[in-house]
């Protein structure tokens, strides 16, 4: 398994893809019970090659990711050939950007001694969709990048 198995909600929510999936492996539904009761392992590793490629199919249409703490915020766009990074770091102890009265006050403040930005830029490893993945798997969220974009466009006119 390249990535992580689906949860039982995902899968749950994707069962009809599970259930072309399996059809397309000429696997009927009293076939796949039966191999679930007979040959569990073989079910498994059903279900990892069907994680392994939805998850394919979503980091490839990734483009941008936030990881978003108390004081810091990692935003990343994913471009063709690299990962583009905008981090902002609040030096204030009492504000947690994950709350809303925190994120207001840095709306307020972004641009206050306070608060420190850092870009930076880094090639793909040999596999573009596991550094994606291992950004995911380190607490990262897909978004459609308006806050990548905000600040991008902030850093440019600077």
């Amino acid at each position: 398994m390249k990535y992580r198995r689906l949860t039982k909600q995902q899968f749950e929510e994707l069962h009809q893809e599970f259930i072309n999936f399996l059809a397309t492996q000429s696997i009927t539904g009293e076939e796949w019970k039966q191999l679930k009761a007979d040959k569990p392992e073989v079910a498994e590793e059903e279900l990892d090659v069907f994680s392994d490629l939805i998850w394919e199919g979503v980091l490839n249409k990734v483009t941008y990711l936030e990881n978003i703490s108390a004081q810091q915020m990692h935003l990343f766009e994913l471009t063709d050939k690299e990962m583009k990074l905008i981090s902002v770091k609040v030096m204030n102890p009492k504000i947690d950007l994950q709350t809303t009265v925190g994120f207001n006050w840095f709306k307020k403040n972004w641009q206050s001694d306070f608060v420190d930005y850092l870009t930076a830029s880094k090639a793909y490893g040999e596999d573009k969709n596991l550094d994606k993945f291992n950004l995911i798997q380190q607490g990262a969220v897909i978004t459609k990048g308006d806050l990548y974009k905000w600040f991008d466009s902030m850093i440019e006119v600077n």
